[in-house]
């Protein structure tokens, strides 16, 4: 008796380390007999969380769960929360958004007949086409105007047209004054003209001067088209007699005020390579012209204006004038008509 006395602590404790350590299958049987706890009834606050066999949902860590065996069809997708679920890893590019689209129209296309390509189609009847003709012909007198300056009034103008193709043209131009009813200078020239590029033209031929007592005639080339920033351009060199070279250099502009009020401003200077004191003229920069014209098209062809000049003599060309009792420089206010044919 008092060696299971003895021993009794000692074996109290082993049985209770065999019964913790028993299996659940074990310990289920062992309680099979005590008679069942009635569960509570479940809560509004848990019934969202019961199920799979009592599991607690809230207390579960669901970052360990492995989403991708999951059975999703059972779960209940209206009431999951979508603004928490994170679409930048969904693939998009597996998903059908659009039904296919039909193979066959809705209307079915009729076939090309023999009348549909005769209508689209027609014969074409070469001897009724008219062809533009080859030979072309253009006159412009782009001033025709009154002036009225400092020392008096008259006239002047200046005229140029051509006639040829879009490669070869025989040009014709002209300008003079008139002052005190008699004419102070005028000229013609007759050029053949070469197209050398969609802009420019080459010019070869001959001047005629007209002034009183002084008719001259010169050789003359030169260039004439428009340059960059679409200023027309025309440099022209000539050649007289006694072997005087004299050359003319003219830029226009045309700018655009409206689609018919368009305002013009030119320059024009004139050289020489030899005095010549019975012409008037020096060697050197002769003279300078500087004009402003604002025009306005009742047609294209067609267009009154108004504007100011300046003319000014330089070096021995301004002695020789002054010498003769004229002025070295004059400013005119011009009123003329701008025309075409």
């Amino acid at each position: 008796m008092s060696t299971l006395t003895a021993h009794a602590p000692r074996l109290l404790t082993a049985a209770l380390l065999a019964a913790l350590s028993a299996p659940a299958w074990a310990q289920s049987h062992a309680h099979s007999t005590a008679p069942a706890e009635t569960a509570p009834p479940a809560t509004a606050g848990t019934s969202s969380h019961a199920g799979h066999g009592g599991m607690d949902h809230s207390k579960m860590d669901h970052s360990t769960m492995d989403h991708g065996n999951m059975d999703h069809s059972t779960m209940d997708h209206s009431t999951m929360d979508h603004g928490s679920m994170d679409h930048g890893t969904m693939d998009h590019s597996t998903m059908d958004h659009a039904a296919p689209a039909p193979r066959e129209p809705l209307e079915p296309i009729p076939a090309v007949t023999a009348a549909d390509r005769i209508a689209a189609f027609p014969p074409i009847d070469h001897g009724a086409m008219e062809h533009a003709p080859e030979i072309h012909s253009m006159l412009l007198i782009n001033r025709l105007e009154q002036w009225d300056g400092k020392h008096g009034n008259g006239q002047a103008w200046e005229a140029s047209g051509w006639i040829g193709g879009n490669i070869n043209r025989l040009w014709m131009r002209s300008e003079g004054e008139r002052s005190d009813g008699r004419t102070g200078s005028s000229d013609l020239e007759l050029l053949y003209g070469r197209s050398v590029s969609p802009w420019w033209d080459v010019l070869v031929g001959v001047k005629q001067d007209f002034r009183p007592a002084d008719a001259r005639t010169w050789a003359a080339i030169g260039i004439q088209g428009l340059a960059p920033y679409k200023f027309e351009t025309s440099a022209t060199a000539y050649i007289g007699e006694g072997g005087q070279v004299a050359a003319t250099v003219e830029v226009e502009y045309e700018l655009l005020l409206t689609n018919r009020l368009i305002l013009q401003p030119l320059v024009e200077a004139t050289f020489s390579a030899k005095d010549e004191p019975e012409y008037g003229t020096g060697a050197g920069l002769n003279k300078v012209e500087a004009g402003l014209r604002l025009r306005y098209e009742f047609s294209r062809r067609f267009a009154p204006y108004i504007g100011i000049s300046h003319e000014r003599l330089f070096g021995d060309t301004a002695d020789h004038h002054a010498a003769a009792g004229e002025d070295a420089r004059d400013t005119r206010w011009v009123a003329g008509v701008r025309v075409w044919f």
